[in-house]
């Protein structure tokens, strides 16, 4: 499979997640600037992602202003039809932002940005550690929405401790119920805050980054 990676102003996790991908595990990565529009060389069976960074300088609100741009245009239609999209961090809060994915980002509880490493568990129980970085990270849905993402098995990842236990003093941001990341009903659409491309090389101490990927696409 093929990846693309969208490049927005602001945008400063497009070279990471690039890197991870092209040299840690050796994926075709094609850049995508955010004025083209074109995606004729991707199929469902791509991937296209939305890096973390400050799309537009998160001027009005976080990936509030990147949802206008005629990359996304094209990525939502992308998604609609079936490929798969996975935003990181700030790609994660333009996916929500464009309506691919339910419920918001807010800003953190503690009112501060979060840089450090933490660790979620999938849905198999499998504990990963993963960096973050941000300062809006907490997810919130009303009831309803909960309730669906949990009925349909779209919550992909929750904050946890080393063993796997959860409680709101290992919630880095106050996200509700922990949520790490979510996925949508169809399961081509995939958000998270961590960021997995920050940990996938030796040199950084830590790959456990790759399973995520690997898990998300079937990768070798």
């Amino acid at each position: 499979m093929k990846f693309g990676v969208v490049v927005f102003p602001g945008s400063n996790c497009d070279r990471d997640v690039i890197s991870a991908l092209r040299d840690e595990l050796k994926q075709e990565v094609i850049e995508l600037w955010h004025k083209d529009s074109d995606l004729s060389k991707f199929s469902k069976e791509d991937c296209i992602i939305l890096p973390g960074g400050f799309s537009y300088g998160d001027y009005l609100r976080c990936g509030a202003i990147a949802k206008f741009s005629p990359m996304m245009q094209s990525v939502i239609e992308f998604a609609n039809n079936g490929g798969k999209v996975l935003g990181i961090c700030n790609g994660f809060q333009i996916l929500c932002e464009s309506g691919l994915l339910p419920g918001v980002l807010l800003r953190n509880a503690n009112m501060q940005f979060v840089c450090k490493n933490v660790f979620i568990k999938n849905e198999g129980g499998e504990v990963i550690k993963i960096p973050i970085a941000h300062g809006e990270g907490r997810y919130y849905a009303d009831a309803e929405t909960l309730e669906k993402l949990s009925s349909q098995k779209q919550i992909l990842y929750r904050y946890c401790d080393e063993k796997g236990d959860m409680n709101e003093n290992l919630n880095p941001n106050g996200s509700t119920e922990n949520i790490a990341g979510i996925c949508n009903k169809q399961r081509n659409v995939f958000g998270m805050m961590p960021h997995p491309e920050r940990a996938c090389s030796t040199a950084l101490g830590n790959i456990d980054g790759k399973k995520i990927f690997k898990e998300l696409f079937s990768i070798n």
